[in-house]
């Protein structure tokens, strides 16, 4: 049966082909149920060059079966090393104590989901406009950018930190940091000297990290403090001569590394969040609609984990509604599933989300009295730093 007023119904819909849209097409088709992918780009998409990943993570690669594929694409991070360069301090943390951490190309995650899926599983250039709910039906029905529409059973909102999905839902909008991000991916054809280590160099308000993916390549990244209604380049070129100036303070081998960088890869953008307050308290289902992923929880990258806590996200939706879905597909009981999906994920991504904004208030250029509070806070609420690190999604 058609929606009234849609030229045709799919029983899931996934809008947006990132690492959270795809890793829930991934979940559900192991699970047996079919979804399509609508992405607006005309390939795949891996903005942000890299990602690190946690052992969180790793269980979620796992129960998705792709962990030991992706583990081939990096070598394992032995530990993470901050370095104050006008202080002449250095601090080194073992990953010993953590467990596996690794920092994954995006392109490999993304290509490694898209290779796992069925043949058209995901259709390009479709950029949806709107979402509106079909009176006769109660079902989703999505307008598309080129006047076609396009109805759903159940749709999933993986369309990041400005989901269109979200804003149906009435999710209030996502917030910004006063840090922007410049990321970039730095080949080395005969190899680089790094250790494989996470390396943070801070000089005044600059910082710089260093990420070893392979022993030929590295990701980086540089946090600039900055304000929130700044324009920011999109010419690569013109990205990589901001990156040279922002760090010109630096030691000569990241402005070598800037130098030589993959063009392709720069980007820069703001750090954008959605407060915990509001994911605490926003509705992130409506009938047989939800969302996961930046779409529910974008925050800031001080904790790593965004694109893990999505990659979770699409176990424990996929979970959910296998137990609702096999028996034949019931209004009523998808709802359910959805509601179980959103209270599984609320108090895990609200405490993501709290410790990432309360260490984005340590780095940004707040009050001295602020940092004392949040320093306060955060002993009493996050003892363990590392504690999210240990959470497990369970079982697909």
């Amino acid at each position: 049966m058609e929606s009234a007023g849609c030229e045709e119904m799919h029983e899931i819909v996934i809008v947006g082909g990132g690492l959270c849209g795809l890793a829930t097409a991934l979940a559900l088709h192991k699970k047996g149920l079919k979804s399509v992918v609508l992405e607006k780009s005309e390939t795949l998409r891996a903005a942000g060059a890299a990602i690190g990943v946690l052992p969180n993570g790793w269980r979620a690669l796992d129960q998705l079966g792709v962990g030991s594929h992706l583990r081939s694409t990096a070598l394992p991070l032995q530990g993470t090393r901050m370095t104050w360069i006008d202080k002449g301090k250095e601090q080194y943390t073992p990953n010993k104590n953590i467990g596996e951490v690794r920092c994954l190309k995006r392109s490999d995650i993304v290509e490694t989901f898209a290779d796992a899926l069925p043949p058209k599983a995901i259709r390009f250039g479709c950029e949806i406009v709107s979402v509106e709910m079909d009176r006769l039906t109660s079902l989703p029905c999505i307008l598309l950018s080129n006047g076609k529409r396009s109805g759903a059973k159940i749709l999933i909102g993986c369309d990041g930190s400005r989901s269109i999905v979200s804003s149906f839902l009435g999710v209030k909008p996502t917030r910004t940091f006063r840090i922007s991000a410049i990321r970039g991916l730095t080949s080395y054809p005969n190899g680089h000297s790094f250790p494989l280590e996470f390396v943070r160099l801070i000089s005044g308000k600059i910082a710089v990290g260093r990420l070893p993916i392979t022993d030929k390549l590295v990701h980086w990244f540089i946090g600039v403090q900055q304000g929130t209604d700044t324009t920011f380049p999109h010419d690569p070129e013109l990205i990589k001569q901001r990156a040279l100036e922002a760090t010109s303070g630096h030691p000569v081998d990241v402005q070598e590394m800037i130098e030589e960088c993959d063009l392709d890869s720069l980007s820069f953008t703001h750090l954008r969040y959605r407060a915990p307050w509001d994911l605490m308290l926003g509705n992130f289902r409506e009938k047989t609609v939800t969302v996961a992923g930046d779409a529910m929880h974008v925050m800031g990258p001080f904790l790593g984990q965004g694109g893990s806590a999505g990659i979770e996200d699409a176990v424990v939706l996929a979970r959910n509604l296998a137990k609702t879905i096999k028996g034949g597909f019931d209004h009523e009981k998808v709802g359910e599933a959805l509601d179980q999906y959103v209270k599984e994920r609320r108090m895990r991504v609200v405490k993501l989300a709290t410790q990432s904004y309360l260490t984005a208030l340590l780095v940004e250029n707040t009050p001295l009295l602020t940092k004392f509070f949040v320093i306060a806070v955060m002993a009493l609420f996050f003892r363990n730093p590392s504690a999210h690190v240990e959470y497990d999604c369970g079982h697909l």
